[in-house]
């Protein structure tokens, strides 16, 4: 029992932040069950070979995956003391597999320097101050927006996830890009066992229960591993398999046997390497682009998770903001350092949060069970996308309720925070959404007469997300 006014406690603020050491712990355990498919996701997503013909290595980059997240979800917690838990950024490593790495010349050690490049160049920006002026600069309407749009985001992540919803294939001729299940019909066990646990969630938070989310992901993940063992359902994508609409989304729950964690790709980043094959207008304009999305991505999470965690100020303000986006940028450096694509903030802490996290304490418990996944992972392997979905679901409604604080009369304001939180879930993406809100931000109230309302740093940005968005006629006119 954690003593009140203890060091311990006055460090963390756990009492002066609403808080006690069980709810920290069940929101740490929520945070990780609801993110350690990245262990899994990542590896696929940078499983395709440079240029050379070479590959990462499955096994390798589950491993560091783990271990990165690990150490800098435990440095978030200790030295920024905020529930935030870091793991290597979805769309970040997805651009730098699909787009970066398919350069004719580079090769991963050159991909992954172009990223440790972005974070060194991200640290410098908050070392000199320029990132938290320009959280500063933004409106308090769209910071609303950003949580709106990130309650929305985890949401449909968890909808997608558990196979609720899907995309509708291209072939079929139409222009609906999802659809309810696999072609408009609910089918499955894992679809069932999603439904279940959202019913069971929602009730266990309508009736305030302590330790709702989690009890909600303990319970689904125990009738998943029953519905497997019984039926060997198996996961929807089995290579060299037809894909299986009725499968679990991407984990099968099942036990892992104990594996010894390969760290090879640790330190094999080669800074310079892409300047070499590309030439410095190429190299620098994807490295552009990476700092781009790290930079704004983590900006626009961390909003988010603060005020769902009710850690802002009456002054719009987090606290020890400079230490979060440290440990953030750190993540970029050792992210690509290790050669596992750059860590940053997940939404996915908002699980932790819902579940009554409000300190780093929450982290740290978080971090170290993914240092425990890199040795024995029956904890990654045995919950699936569908128990965990429920929770990222009732988190996301958690956070869109604050969209009554949007000014809705003052369209300066409506109609970006409207983009923002719209375009997040509808593009995929934290980024596309703050691009769209900040560029009509700055144009409307242009348009408006209002150009002292502006603060300087939002022109800034808005032009730096004008070179965002035209990127692909960039590209072109460089020869890329």
């Amino acid at each position: 029992m954690l003593k009140q006014g203890s060091a311990l406690d006055r460090y963390f603020m756990i009492t002066e932040r609403g808080s006690n050491l069980s709810r920290e712990i069940r929101g740490g355990f929520a945070t990780f069950f609801a993110m350690s498919y990245i262990v899994v996701l990542n590896p696929l997503i940078l499983s395709g070979p440079d240029s050379s013909g070479t590959t990462l290595g499955f096994p390798a980059v589950a491993a560091v995956t783990a271990f990165v997240a690990g150490i800098l979800t435990i440095l978030m917690g200790a030295w920024a003391k905020h529930p935030f838990a870091l793991a290597t950024g979805l769309g970040v490593n997805a651009f730098v597999a699909v787009t970066v790495a398919t350069n004719p010349g580079l090769t991963w050690p050159d991909v992954m320097g172009l990223v440790v490049i972005s974070g060194v160049t991200m640290l410098i920006l908050v070392l000199t101050g320029f990132r938290t002026a320009v959280f500063k600069a933004v409106p308090d309407g769209l910071k609303t927006a950003i949580v709106v749009g990130i309650g929305l985001f985890i949401a449909l992540i968890g909808l997608v996830n558990a196979g609720f919803v899907r995309r509708i294939p291209d072939v079929a001729g139409t222009t609906v890009p999802v659809g309810l299940g696999f072609e408009g019909k609910l089918l499955g066990w894992p679809t069932a066992v999603f439904v279940f646990g959202l019913i069971l969630t929602i009730a266990l938070v309508v009736r305030k229960v302590k330790g709702a989310i989690l009890i909600g992901i303990i319970s689904s993940t125990l009738i998943a591993v029953i519905v497997e063992m019984t039926l060997h359902i198996g996961p929807s994508v089995q290579p060299g398999k037809p894909f299986n609409p009725q499968g679990w989304s991407l984990v099968a729950p099942t036990f892992s046997e104990w594996a010894a964690p390969d760290l090879s790709l640790i330190g094999k980043a080669n800074p310079f390497g892409a300047f070499e094959h590309l030439g410095f207008v190429a190299a620098t304009l994807l490295a552009f682009v990476i700092l781009l999305s790290i930079f704004f991505d983590a900006m626009g999470t961390m909003v988010g998770l603060a005020n769902e965690a009710g850690t802002v100020d009456e002054h719009g303000n987090i606290p020890d903001v400079d230490r979060v986006l440290q440990v953030d940028a750190l993540g970029a450096i050792a992210g690509g350092g290790a050669s596992v694509s750059s860590n940053q903030i997940y939404v996915e802490a908002g699980a932790g949060i819902g579940e009554g996290a409000r300190t780093g304490i929450a982290s740290i418990v978080t971090g170290l069970l993914f240092l425990v996944a890199m040795f024995f992972t029956p904890l990654i392997n045995l919950v699936p996308f569908e128990a965990v979905a429920p929770a990222l679901v009732v988190v996301g409604f958690m956070m869109v309720s604050q969209v009554g604080k949007i000014d809705w009369q003052d369209w300066g304001i409506a109609i970006p925070a409207f983009l923002t939180f719209t375009l997040m879930p509808f593009t995929y993406s934290i980024a596309n959404g703050l691009g769209a809100g900040f560029i009509a931000y700055v144009l409307i109230r242009t348009v408006q007469g209002r150009v002292k309302d502006i603060h300087p740093l939002m022109w800034a940005v808005a032009g730096a997300f004008l070179l965002f968005f035209a990127i692909g006629p960039i590209e072109a006119a460089v020869g890329m």
